[in-house]
């Protein structure tokens, strides 16, 4: 299967959820970094590699990490689906790219409020704005598809 590059949408969506996977990939990494450097570890068996069980516990700072992560999941996967479905409506490539872009930014903004502890409502806001784009894609597939109810 050859990808289609004239589709302008498709393009986009694209290279803002390989950019959204990378970060993704990067705040895990991130948080491993953080559970040596803090020797907080999750599993008894890599307590014991790193210096005996009782390095197996939490750390505030791994969790943030971890939850940070966690949020990515609950909201960089449905924008993965919704984005891939707007994409096959064909879309206008500008109102496209603005709504990939703005969820992609909203994502870094609040992935950089979550680790650095920035002061509310920083992280809150950057949810919110990324769930526009989320809510409009899933609108448009809503009302595309029911015309076929």
């Amino acid at each position: 299967m050859i990808l289609n590059l004239k589709n302008e949408a498709f393009c986009s969506f694209t290279f803002y959820s390989v950019l959204l996977l990378i970060k993704m990939f990067a705040v895990a990494i991130l948080t491993g970094q953080v559970r040596l450097r803090k020797q907080a570890f999750a599993n008894p068996e890599d307590a014991l590699r790193h210096g005996g069980l009782k390095f197996c516990r939490t750390d505030l700072n791994v969790e943030r990490c971890r939850r940070a992560h966690r949020n990515d999941m609950e909201c960089i996967y449905p924008f993965l689906f919704l984005g891939v479905v707007y994409c096959l409506l064909d879309p206008s490539p500008s109102i496209a790219r603005i709504h990939f872009r703005t969820f992609f930014l909203a994502r870094m903004v609040h992935t950089v409020a979550y680790l650095f502890a920035l002061k509310a409502p920083t992280r809150s806001l950057a949810y919110t704005v990324g769930q526009i784009p989320c809510f409009s894609m899933a609108l448009k597939i809503l009302i595309n598809v029911a015309a076929y109810w």
